[in-house]
Order: C-alpha cells, then sequence, then structure tokens
C-alpha cells in the first residue's frame, strides 16, 4: 500500500511537470512568433533546464548512506526504468548515433543492434542477481563473489582494488565524452568559448550530483527524460511531415531512403563531383609522396615555410595579415619527423576518403572489392560485440538496479528501460535518412554566396578543427557534395536549422542534448567517486568511518574527479562516439567475465577473477595503444584488420580464458561462497 501511495504521488508530480514543459514549449514558441529574440531563447532554454535540475538536486539533499548511494532502495521500476534510460541515452547516443548513421550509413546500425542487444543480456543474466546480492557497487559484488577460500587474509580485497581501477578509468573516458559534449552545446547556444562552456555545465552536475547523490540523480535524470523524448521526437516528426506528409518517421522514412538511393547514384556519376574527387585524390599523392621522402620532405617543407615567412617580411607590398598567415602556417607546420608522419597520414587518409563516391545508405559493407567489404562485415560484428557485452559490464548502469526496492521490481525496471529507450532508438535512422535528404536536395547545388547562415555559426564554433567545412575546390562557385566535410557530432544539433524549422526547437534540442550529456556525466561520476569512497577508503581504509564522513569524502571525491574530467575535456581527446566506444571495449574486456561467470559457474574463484580482470584489460589496453596513431601506434598493427574502438573483440575472450583456465588449475571456492552464488540465483 505505501509503494502504491508513493507511485502514486510520482505519477501525479512528473504530469504536472509535462504539463508544466509542455506550456514552456507554447510559451516560447508563441515569443518567437512575436519577434522575441533568437538568442534569448536560446539562453531561456539553457538556463531554465539547469535551474530545474538544480533545483532537484537541492530539494534531494541527503546524508543519509542509503539514500545517498542507492536512493533508498524505493525507486519503482517504471521510474526507474525511466532514469536508467536517461543515464543510458548519452551524449553518444543523443548527439552522435544520428551523425554515425548519416556518414557511415547501413555500418552505423552496429552501434543500435550492440546497445539495445547489450540490454537484453543486462536483462536477464545481470540485474536480476546484482539486485539480489543488495550491495552499493560493482566492486562490493565481485569483491563478495570472490572473497578466497576461507576468506584469506586480505578477503576480496585483491578483487575489489582491480575492479575499483578498471571502473575508475571506463567511467573517466565515458565522463569525458559526456563533458565533451555538454561543452559543444554550451558554446553553440550561448556563444561563450569551448572550455568555458564545458565549466558552465560542469557547475550543474555537480550541484545535483554533489548534494543529493543517487536520490537526486534518479529525480533529475527522469525529468531529463522527458525532456530527451521532446527534443529527439519534435524535429523528426516535423521532418517526417515535411518530407512524406506523414508524422510518424519510423513509418515514413522508407520512401524518403529510395529517393535517396536513387540521388546517390545521381552524384555519383556527376561531372562536377568527379572533378572535385579528382582534386582530392590530387592531394592524397602528394601526400603520398611527402610520406615517402621523409626526413627529406619535412625538412624542404620547413625550410620553405621559413623562406616564404621571410620574402613576405622584407617586402613592403605584403600586408599584415600575409604575414600573420604565413607565421601561423610555419607555427603549425610539424614539429618533427615523426609528427609529420603521423598527420601526413591522416591527411592522406581524408583525401581519399574524399576522393570516394557517396556512402550508399543503404547499402551494407560497401567497398570497392569483396576483401574490403568483408573488413567492414568483421567490424560491423566486432562493433556489436564490444557493445553489448561492454553494456553488460557498465558499472553506472548496474548500479541503478541496486535501487529498486526488491528483485520483480528489477526485472519490470529492465522492461521499462528497454521500452524507453526503443523509443528514441527507433528513431535515430529515421533521423538521419531525412536529415541527409535535406542536405543533398537544397544545400548540394547552391550557389557559394547563398549558403545558409547555419554554415557559418557551426564552422565558427571550433576554428581548429571546424564542425562544418565547405570549401569551392574546383571553384565553379556551386557547392558540391564531395566539398561538404560535416562532423558526426553536429548532425542532431544541427537538425532545426538545416531542415528550417522554429528556433525554439533548436533550444529544445540543445535541451535535450544537454539533458542527455548531464544525466549521464551525473551517474558517471557517481559510479566514480561511490568506488573510491566506498569500495577503497572504507571498506580497505577506515573500516569504522561514520556515515556522515563517508559521504562527504565521496563529494569531495566527486568534485575533484569532475575537475579532473572537464579538463582532461577541454584537450579535445577525441569524438564522442569513438571516446565512448572504447570505454565499453574496456568495460567489455576488464569485468564482462568476472560478472557473468561469477552468476553462472560455482567452480570460478579468486585467482581466476584476477586473472580475467588482468588479462582481459591488459589485452584490450595493448591492442589500443598499438593501433591508435593518437597513442603513437599504427593501423598496420592491426589484428585481422580490427579497428582500436573493437579492441574488446581481443580483450573478452583473452579475460574469459583466463578466468577458466585458473580457476581449473587452482583449489575451488569454499562453502560460503558456493552458498552465495545459490542464493543470488535463487528467484
Amino acid at each position: 500500500m505505501k509503494n502504491k501511495s508513493f507511485l502514486s504521488r510520482l505519477t501525479r508530480y512528473y504530469s504536472w511537470y509535462t504539463a508544466g514543459f509542455i506550456g514552456f514549449l507554447i510559451i516560447l514558441a508563441i515569443l518567437e512568433n512575436e519577434g522575441f529574440p533568437r538568442s534569448w531563447i536560446g539562453y531561456l532554454f539553457m538556463f531554465a533546464t539547469i535551474a530545474l535540475y538544480a533545483g532537484i538536486g537541492v530539494v534531494s539533499r541527503t546524508s543519509d548512506v542509503s539514500e545517498y548511494y542507492v536512493a533508498g532502495r524505493r525507486v519503482p521500476g517504471i521510474f526507474n526504468g525511466m532514469a536508467t534510460a536517461a543515464d543510458w541515452i548519452s551524449a553518444a547516443t543523443f548527439i552522435s548515433l544520428a551523425g554515425g548513421l548519416y556518414l557511415q550509413g547501413f555500418d552505423g546500425l552496429a552501434y543500435i543492434i550492440g546497445w539495445t542487444g547489450g540490454y537484453c543480456l543486462v536483462a536477464l543474466m545481470i540485474a536480476p542477481y546484482l539486485r539480489k546480492f543488495g550491495q552499493y557497487t560493482i566492486p562490493d559484488f565481485l569483491a563478495a563473489r570472490y572473497s578466497g577460500r576461507f576468506g584469506g587474509k586480505y578477503g576480496g580485497n585483491p578483487v575489489r582494488i582491480l575492479a575499483v581501477i578498471a571502473t575508475v578509468l571506463i567511467s573517466f573516458t565515458y565522463v569525458v565524452a559526456q563533458i565533451y559534449g555538454v561543452g559543444l552545446i554550451t558554446s553553440r547556444f550561448t556563444g561563450v568559448d569551448f572550455s568555458v562552456g564545458i565549466f558552465l555545465g560542469l557547475a550543474s552536475i555537480l550541484v545535483c550530483s554533489f548534494l543529493g547523490g543517487m536520490r537526486a540523480i534518479t529525480w533529475t535524470q527522469v525529468a531529463q527524460y522527458i525532456i530527451i523524448l521532446f527534443a529527439y521526437l519534435i524535429p523528426v516528426i516535423w521532418l517526417s511531415a515535411k518530407h512524406t506528409h506523414n508524422p510518424i518517421p519510423q513509418f515514413a522514412y522508407g520512401s524518403v531512403m529510395m529517393q535517396l538511393g536513387d540521388i546517390e547514384k545521381t552524384l555519383s556519376d556527376d561531372p562536377k563531383e568527379l572533378e572535385v574527387r579528382r582534386i582530392f585524390k590530387e592531394r592524397a599523392a602528394i601526400y603520398d609522396k611527402r610520406l615517402q621522402d621523409l626526413p627529406q620532405s619535412w625538412a624542404q617543407g620547413r625550410m620553405e615555410a621559413q623562406r616564404q615567412l621571410k620574402i613576405l617580411k622584407h617586402s613592403s607590398e605584403t600586408s599584415l595579415i600575409d604575414i600573420r598567415a604565413a607565421n601561423r602556417k610555419l607555427s603549425d607546420y610539424p614539429k618533427s619527423p615523426d609528427e609529420a608522419r603521423q598527420r601526413w597520414t591522416e591527411a592522406k587518409a581524408l583525401n581519399l576518403a574524399h576522393a570516394d563516391p557517396p556512402t550508399p545508405q543503404a547499402t551494407p559493407f560497401p567497398g570497392k572489392d569483396k576483401e574490403a567489404s568483408d573488413i567492414k562485415r568483421n567490424n560491423f560484428l566486432a562493433v556489436v560485440f564490444c557493445l553489448m557485452l561492454g553494456t553488460a559490464a557498465l558499472p553506472h548502469v548496474l548500479m541503478r538496479y541496486y535501487t529498486t526496492p526488491s528483485v520483480q521490481e528489477t526485472r519490470k525496471s529492465v522492461f521499462w528501460t528497454l521500452f524507453f529507450i526503443l523509443l528514441i532508438y527507433l528513431t535515430v535512422p529515421a533521423l538521419a535518412v531525412l536529415v541527409k535528404y535535406d542536405i543533398y536536395t537544397s544545400l548540394v547545388g547552391t550557389e557559394y554566396s547563398h549558403l545558409p547562415n547555419w554554415v557559418s555559426y557551426w564552422a565558427n564554433i571550433d576554428k581548429t578543427n571546424p564542425l562544418v567545412s565547405i570549401i569551392d575546390l574546383n571553384h565553379d562557385g556551386i557547392v558540391q557534395l564531395s566539398e561538404i566535410t560535416l562532423d558526426g557530432d553536429m548532425i542532431v544539433l544541427a537538425t532545426p536549422e538545416i531542415a528550417g524549422l522554429p528556433y525554439f526547437i533548436s533550444g529544445l534540442v540543445a535541451a535535450g542534448g544537454l539533458a542527455a550529456a548531464l544525466s549521464t556525466a551525473d551517474g558517471l561520476l557517481l559510479t566514480i567517486s561511490n568506488a573510491l569512497s566506498h569500495d577503497v577508503y572504507y571498506k580497505m581504509i577506515d573500516p569504522a568511518a561514520s556515515t556522515q564522513k563517508r559521504v562527504t569524502i565521496s563529494k569531495l571525491l566527486l568534485l575533484v574527479v569532475a575537475l579532473l574530467a572537464a579538463y582532461t575535456a577541454s584537450l579535445k581527446p577525441g569524438d564522442i562516439l569513438s571516446m565512448v566506444g572504447a570505454a565499453f571495449s574496456l568495460a567489455g574486456s576488464a569485468l564482462f567475465p568476472s560478472l557473468i561467470i561469477g552468476v553462472f559457474w560455482k567452480r570460478a574463484n579468486q585467482q581466476g577473477a584476477l586473472a580475467a580482470i588482468i588479462v582481459g584489460f591488459g589485452t584490450c589496453v595493448y591492442y589500443m595503444l598499438h593501433t591508435l596513431p593518437a597513442f603513437g601506434g599504427t593501423a598496420a598493427a592491426q589484428w585481422f584488420h580490427i579497428a582500436p574502438i573493437s579492441a574488446g573483440v581481443f580483450g573478452v575472450p583473452a579475460g574469459l580464458l583466463a578466468m577458466v583456465l585458473v580457476s581449473l588449475l587452482t583449489p575451488p571456492p569454499d562453502a560460503r561462497t558456493m552458498a552465495l552464488v545459490d542464493y543470488i540465483r535463487a528467484p
């Protein structure tokens, strides 16, 4: 009766909240129609939603350990499903997923298939058993399950400390991507510098998670999911009605995809497009020649840049702008032959990619020949594999299933999570196709003197690595498709502007993207601080610490980690989708073997778990370091042509094998551990 009353009260609160949000949208639409400045509409969206999250954080503030770590274990399944969906729909899903489908076509579906399949694994094989265990963190579970024969001198602490290290590294990689997304959105819609935008967004994250822990984050994430849903569905419904006269995009976009296929065939053979692609091939050939002539080509290029600057400085007819440009060219020149090799290799690959005809949206694994197509297919399957197993081992997602009142409610929660995620995932392909159709039919063929305003807006956000670049390479004054370079991270955020929708829709999409990034960042920061304060400080350093002291230390650690993550994000270490992909490979490799085998194989012991974490994580990191150019690796070092983002395809089997072999070669676990496995597996 008590739970029903709580559920009824929550339903009433969030119904009023949804009605209020719809009213807010109607008011902004009226204000825009009456001539209210667009910039103020953007500010209202951004600051109103941030103030809302901060308000929930203040109201939900707590110092109670159970409330701070697991929201008092009283969150109903449907609301935990909404909160988990918001936690899950990160910046990668909201901002980058449709962009990935736009750029990669069919191959981008790997992310949707992998993440959805991963949740089925969570539902069937992980979540109910973790809830039955009923503690606070994932290292807690692993330490109890692998406590060693007869408890041992250190109990489960060896496994606990490795699990904490893995949790921190996985969550930190993930949270950097989220905070990068926060910076992207706030800088675009408030006009502040990217780095400043990161710290503005960070302030709202901290107000929520710092004050109320899991309790504040849960109720904020429910509110954020409602905003995410409105922000994602409204633009695509509008686009669908515009192009097909059918407002249900999931059913309507098929007809647009057929038209898109006809346009792609036309553009593949267009003489102007062929001319631009030939220019890119010539540029790639120049970089190839430079690479072959290293290190002499690097020295000659540097001397030529110095000579040009010297000539300009001594010429009386040279303008200051020309001298600055030559000076900038010299300062941007590679500092060593090694740096030149890396940058010129990337430039050659980029030009070759532009020299290819447009990627067919509906063709699976397009390639020049069978070998290239097979490599794409293998990488597609590898990404699906890593995302599925990574999802089933992500600490910040699994922690959410500690917050429900019972195992039965956890099962309901997983069902609702899948339902709320699918509302978005079924819309993502439609959005990618409809936006691409808009670009192909309205931007391609436009005169350069009449480029739409959104091009300059998005190009100016990051002048070093522009999110949009359109350059008239063949100097005909007309935009060809091959001359357009779009960053996948801006497609969704710019959709309202690309489609010519009212500006308040742009503000709504930005608010949705911000909600997605903030909700996930909140959960990740709490996961890291809880792992350090609960598993390291309380369980290993000071078991007699008071509850007040434990919560205070968790809050301080959260603050330190948040600032460190914000600083890392300000360095722009990579695009959102690749950072998130790396986090999934790390999670699958380090934690999946010990989690899944810990539930279903009684014979697994502490030594096996230690081997699984070390071997799985080590294999994954080794592969990334030796194949990622950013870390000094090279694509030539790839095994079976598998991309670094899918390093988990080697890390997971290595971890599973290590777990089985080492467990069989060492004594079995004690009776207490066997009894724990029986307990968590009982319904």
